[in-house]
């Protein structure tokens, strides 16, 4: 359903009951306003106004989303680009579209709302081949018929911030979910900040993306399971100590460790940085638990307070063994501040496993210029730095066109940084 609203000081008392100003700019109180609920099969977005979420709203078609559009979420709203249907969200640099919360610049927190989600018929490694998303988000696999290269669309500088909430413990909605979603989907661009539960978090499905950014989220920044083996090059990860927990955790499935299509995903390109000062979060780099294989190259890891990266159960260390999971190309810095005795950077049953598996596996200093700053940080490796010299990177991967040349380690060069002037690292705005 959609209804319009003249002004957007009407949401607040409408809407939200909170006196909240929406958006809390004078522009943004000036714009007509939308409201979204409920089923929608297709609709298209505009700058020129301000769209409001309320409950959960599903697109069953199609939804545009314009350049510089923003789309507000009030309190226990979510989106879900639901089976079949897909995303046309095209921002741009100087004009990102941007999910976010409802409440005003300043008072803006993790979990006001919950989050984009997307719904697809992608393989899952669940008995049917069918799971419900957490938080009535709907159903997603693709059954006993997937198809894996399914497009649940396209997006481009497009951010979604302060999303995810904990219905119950074992029941959360993330910030930016994929659940069961192909890889005919096209994702480049794309930023969680502040979210709730996880930062972006893979159910299955086969998705890939580019230049993924996830800052401060509540939990895990990147998380998978149910199977998921899509690829991504590109990623960064910054965290806050007041509540995070692992830069990647990564699952096959819970249930049974062995389950079919097993996760096994590419990555490429990934700069993973805690928080060692604030906090008690923020405490593991990588954690590779439950099965899960995958190739992991070109990494920088730094910063967290228990461990850089641990192997967790035999299943998963079969896996290294038998080379379905691989760490290739990574560097590893100041790491484990809490562990005893300090400085682990790989857990105890991690480091034999990885003196005998991991290829171009490194502990130094990776001289990046100002990785922890919280508002204005700066991941670009310095003159110097080990994360430069090609030789300590590993080739991208043999007949995937997916991946471009990138011959060095993390997420960037001496020279570009891609999350500026569209990623947002100041909390509360």
């Amino acid at each position: 359903m959609i209804r319009k609203i003249l002004t957007a000081a009407l949401v607040a008392g409408v809407v939200f009951g909170m006196g909240w100003a929406l958006g809390g700019s004078s522009e943004a109180q000036t714009k007509p306003t939308v409201v979204l609920e409920g089923t929608i099969n297709k609709v298209k977005l505009k700058k020129g106004k301000n769209y409001v979420l309320v409950g959960g709203v599903f697109i069953k078609k199609k939804l545009i989303i314009q350049p510089g559009t923003q789309i507000f979420g009030s309190l226990g709203s979510f989106l879900v680009i639901d089976k079949g249907a897909t995303i046309q969200a095209l921002g741009t640099r100087e004009q990102p579209i941007v999910f976010t919360s409802a409440a005003p610049a300043g008072r803006k927190r993790r979990g006001d709302w919950g989050g984009l989600i997307f719904n697809g018929n992608a393989p899952i490694n669940v008995p049917t081949g069918i799971a419900t998303g957490e938080g009535g988000t709907g159903q997603y696999g693709g059954g006993t018929n997937p198809n894996p290269s399914e497009s649940s669309g396209v997006m481009r500088f497009v951010r979604v911030e302060y999303g995810g909430f904990a219905i119950s413990p074992e029941n959360e909605l993330n910030c930016i979910a994929f659940q069961g979603v192909g890889g005919g989907t096209d994702i480049d661009f794309i930023s969680s900040s502040f979210g709730g539960d996880d930062g972006i978090e893979m159910f299955g499905g086969n998705v890939n993306m580019k230049h993924a950014a996830v800052v401060g989220a509540g939990d895990d920044s990147f998380d998978w399971t149910f199977g998921w083996s899509g690829k991504v090059q590109f990623l960064l990860a910054q965290q806050r100590g007041d509540e995070a927990d692992a830069g990647i955790e990564a699952d096959n499935n819970d249930v049974d460790n062995n389950f079919t299509p097993r996760s096994s995903p590419r990555i490429m390109n990934a700069t993973l940085v805690g928080d060692p000062t604030t906090g008690t979060g923020s405490t593991r780099g990588v954690l590779l638990r439950r099965g899960t294989a995958g190739e992991l190259r070109n990494f920088i890891v730094m910063g967290f307070k228990n461990v850089g990266l641990e192997i967790n159960g035999a299943v998963s260390l079969a896996q290294l063994e038998n080379n379905n999971l691989q760490i290739r190309g990574a560097l590893f810095f100041n790491n484990g501040v809490n562990a005893t005795p300090a400085g682990a950077n790989f857990a105890a049953a991690t480091v034999a496993a990885i003196e005998a598996r991991g290829v171009k596996v490194f502990q130094q200093d990776p001289l990046l210029a100002d990785p922890f700053d919280k508002t204005a940080p700066d991941f670009r490796p310095q003159a110097g730095s080990p994360a430069l010299v090609a030789a300590n990177a590993e080739a991208p991967f043999v007949n995937d066109p997916f991946f471009v040349a990138a011959p060095y380690l993390g997420a960037f060069d001496a020279n570009e940084d891609w999350t500026l002037g569209w990623v947002n690292y100041v909390f509360g705005n």
